[in-house]
C-alpha cells in the first residue's frame, strides 16, 4: 500500500530561544538529509541587519542553501502572512528535489504561520492607529509596555516587548476592536501537504544566558555599533525597532553611554529568550532536546521513527 503523498514530505522545525544554538543544529541535520533550510527569523531576511541579527556566517551559508536570508531592504517589511506565503513557495521549490526541509528560527508567529496557517482579523480604525502611534511618540516605549500590559495582558505574557511595532499593532487592535490579537491565532488550523517534526532546543538558564552575553560582546567585536550607524536615516521603521537596534539608536541619541547600551541588549536579549521560551513550551507537539547533546541530530530523527 502506497503512502500518500503528504507522508512523504517532512519538514523539521528546529526551534528555541536566541543564541540556544539553532544555526548549528539545523545545518548539521539538513547535511545528513541532503536538504535546505528556510529560515524562520523575522529579522535576518533584510540584507542591512547582518550583525545584529546573528545571521549565519557566510561559510555556512556556502554549506547548505539557506531561504529567507538577506532577500529584503529594510523599506520592505514582512508580515508573518507574507512569511507564510513565501515558505510556502520555498517548500514546493525544495521539495521538487528532496523529501525533507528544514525550518529554522525562533519567531514564533512565523512558525504557527507555516505549520497552521493565519486566521483573516478585522481590520484596525485608522483613526485609532494613528492616535495609538501619537501616543507613543510623545510618551515612549515604557509607556507603550505598560499600555499593552494593562490593556492586553495575555499578548503581554509572550510579546516581544522592546518591539514597538508588535505591540502597537496589538494595541490598536484591542482598541479597535475590543479583542485580543491572540484571539485570532488559535482558530482554522490548514490542512498542510508535508508532516511536521517540531524540535525545540534548550539549555539550562545560566548556560543560555552566559551564551547570550557573549553573543552580544562578539557583535559589538564584529561591528555592530558601524552597522546601526549605517541605518540611523532608517532608525523610524518598524524593521528595525528590534533589540540590538534600538538600543544603540539611543546611544547615537545621547540618551545613554555606550556602555549602558550593551547592557541593556544583553538584558533585552534575555528577557527575549524568557518570552520565546513562554512561546514554544505551550506546543505539545513540541519534542524537547538539549541544544550541547552531541547526539542531538540522531534524537530529532529518531523522532519520525518514533511517531510512525
Amino acid at each position: 500500500m502506497k503512502l500518500p503523498l503528504e507522508h512523504l514530505k517532512v519538514v523539521y522545525f528546529i526551534v528555541g530561544p536566541t543564541a540556544v544554538g539553532k544555526t548549528d543544529v539545523a545545518v548539521n541535520l539538513a547535511q545528513r538529509l541532503g536538504t535546505s533550510i528556510i529560515s524562520a527569523d523575522s529579522r535576518q531576511c533584510y540584507k542591512e541587519m547582518t550583525i545584529g541579527t546573528a545571521k549565519p556566517a557566510t561559510e555556512t551559508l556556502n554549506q547548505v542553501k539557506h531561504y529567507f536570508i538577506d532577500e529584503f531592504p529594510v523599506t520592505q517589511p514582512i508580515t508573518a502572512a507574507g512569511f507564510e506565503n513565501l515558505a510556502l513557495q520555498y517548500l514546493d521549490e525544495i521539495f521538487m528535489t528532496s523529501t525533507s526541509v528544514v525550518v529554522c528560527g525562533g519567531t514564533g508567529l512565523y512558525i504557527k504561520a507555516l505549520i497552521e496557517g493565519l486566521d483573516e482579523m478585522p481590520a484596525n480604525d485608522d483613526t485609532i492607529v494613528i492616535n495609538t502611534e501619537e501616543e507613543y511618540k510623545t510618551k515612549g516605549l515604557e509607556w507603550l509596555q505598560l499600555a499593552v500590559k494593562q490593556e492586553d495582558p495575555g499578548f503581554y505574557e509572550t510579546a516581544e516587548i522592546q518591539n514597538p511595532a508588535r505591540l502597537l499593532r496589538a494595541l490598536a487592535f484591542v482598541r479597535s476592536t475590543g479583542t485580543s490579537i491572540n484571539e485570532y491565532r488559535t482558530k482554522t488550523v490548514k490542512q498542510r501537504p508535508f508532516r511536521t517534526i517540531i524540535a525545540g532546543l534548550e539549555l539550562p538558564r545560566e548556560a543560555l544566558y552566559e551564551r547570550i552575553n557573549h553573543r552580544v560582546d562578539l557583535m559589538m567585536n564584529q561591528g555592530l555599533l558601524n552597522e546601526v550607524q549605517g541605518l540611523l536615516p532608517y532608525r523610524h521603521l518598524k524593521t528595525l525597532q528590534t533589540v540590538g537596534y534600538t538600543e544603540l539608536f539611543d546611544y547615537f541619541e545621547a540618551r545613554c553611554s555606550l556602555e549602558d547600551a550593551v547592557g541593556k541588549i544583553k538584558q533585552h536579549s534575555r528577557n527575549y529568550a524568557k518570552r520565546q521560551l513562554t512561546w514554544f513550551k505551550k506546543d505539545k507537539n513540541i519534542s524537547w532536546f538539549r541544544a550541547d547533546d552531541t547526539d542531538v541530530v540522531e534524537k530529532i530523527l529518531a523522532v519520525i521513527h518514533n511517531t510512525g
